[in-house]
């Protein structure tokens, strides 16, 4: 679809349902791939040799996913909206690894804030256009 905005012809893409809700996802997923980066970041702390190479492979890999998807979900969903959301996914699957895999402390303190972060990224899902 071809507009024109002030004097300057600008061309812009149909939106659709379908196409909205799959950048959402492709958001979701970008979050996890951020977590994934992460996690290997963590372990390549606790290896070295080969061991730190394979998980600098994957966080390499997971980077570049994660920024390459975030760049997909941007076309539709704002920037103001999509980058709080994607960095607290990462955040919040983030902590979950940490505490399942690294063995990092589960404390009453540490779940409610993660508990809230999350209700904080519900909402801003909830208020976007």
């Amino acid at each position: 679809m071809v507009r024109e905005v002030s004097g300057i012809k600008c061309t812009f893409a149909p939106q659709n349902k379908i196409h909205g809700y799959m950048n959402w996802i492709i958001l979701f997923v970008a979050g996890l791939f951020e977590s994934g980066f992460a996690f290997c970041l963590g372990k390549m702390k606790e290896v070295s040799g080969t061991a730190w190479w394979l998980w600098g492979a994957g966080f390499l890999l997971c980077l570049i996913a994660s920024m390459t998807l975030l760049a997909k979900a941007v076309q539709t969903i704002p920037i103001g909206t999509a980058y709080p959301i994607w960095t607290g996914i990462g955040a919040v699957c983030t902590v979950i690894l940490g505490i399942i895999f690294l063995h990092e402390p589960a404390t009453f303190l540490r779940l409610f804030f993660i508990t809230t972060l999350i209700l904080s990224i519900i909402g801003l899902k909830i208020v976007s256009h």
